[in-house]
């Protein structure tokens, strides 16, 4: 072995050595490949810079239900996370992160959704919402979901997949059908709305209250987590085009769930308050769409 090649050796393993914490061969369908997936796409939001991102050839990108160049997302703006919580989802090789920022002049609350396939990103789906849109109040919204207890759940009390889908469609269904008796209310149960928030802080608290009927959440698909027992919905708030106002307003509704009632629900809507109900728009349908 010549000088030559024994100096590049000594500099590959160094390289190797200093290589950096996250590389791309970790993103996978395990937890821990999710859980790397998602700290990616934080890191990427935190910077407003997606080059760390192992994203896949055809990428999908997806904004309140619009699909757009991922160059003009909200992606690219960086911003100063304040509180983040992830969903993990293994079966389906997805994740969803609710990631909160309270920055005075620029405030959003958002829900982002990644798929992963064979190590890559090959869809970034989020909705968001900041000041104007439906009930919002990031102030709030960071004050309850960071005081809130979404802890893993021992694996002998957890839910099923099918339990955790099946609670989160009851609940969604019963702005259509008004069957509210179907839903799994469990006592006490908080639901915050953009930043509006239901419950007292006491053991009757209910997320019964404020449900309008009339409305088909439409559009549905879901991420699932049974080991923190949560699932969150995307939606419309309404079976309408997604573009067509409150007739179909995209929504995220995410739920967590214990010994199959609900425990706390989280909602987001991007539509304007000046297009809510009673304010000349069309609205999210027929009365209020929370509190």
């Amino acid at each position: 072995m010549n000088r030559f090649t024994l100096t590049f050796s000594w500099m590959a393993i160094a390289a190797a050595l200093l290589a950096p914490a996250y590389s791309y061969a970790q993103v996978s369908c395990t937890r821990e490949g999710l859980q790397a997936a998602t700290d990616l796409y934080l890191a990427a939001q935190t910077k407003g810079d997606i080059t760390g991102l192992p994203l896949a050839k055809g990428l999908g990108y997806v904004e309140n239900f619009k699909v757009m160049n991922i160059n003009d997302g909200l992606i690219k703006t960086a911003m100063k996370i304040d509180h983040e919580r992830s969903l993990l989802d293994t079966a389906t090789c997805q994740t969803f992160t609710e990631v909160i920022v309270s920055d005075k002049a620029n405030p959003y609350v958002l829900g982002t959704r990644l798929r992963v396939n064979h190590g890559l990103i090959a869809e970034i789906e989020m909705l968001w919402t900041t000041t104007g849109y439906w009930g919002f109040n990031a102030d709030n919204y960071l004050k309850y979901s960071s005081s809130e207890d979404w802890d893993i759940i021992p694996a002998a009390k957890r839910d099923t997949r099918s339990t955790l889908v099946a609670a989160a469609n009851a609940y969604l269904d019963a702005f259509l059908e008004g069957k509210g008796d179907l839903v799994p209310w469990g006592y006490p149960c908080n639901r915050t709305e953009g930043g509006m928030h239901t419950g007292k802080g006491t053991p009757e608290d209910s997320c019964q209250v404020g449900v309008p009927s009339g409305v088909n959440i439409a559009n549905r698909h879901f991420v699932v987590d049974e080991t923190i027992g949560a699932v969150v919905a995307f939606c419309t708030f309404g079976a309408g085009s997604a573009n067509g106002g409150g007739s179909g307003a995209p929504d995220t509704h995410l739920f967590r769930v214990e010994n199959g009632k609900l425990r706390y629900v989280h909602t987001l809507t991007h539509l304007l308050q000046a297009n809510g109900p009673g304010r000349g728009g069309r609205g999210r349908g027929q009365g209020a769409p929370g509190n």
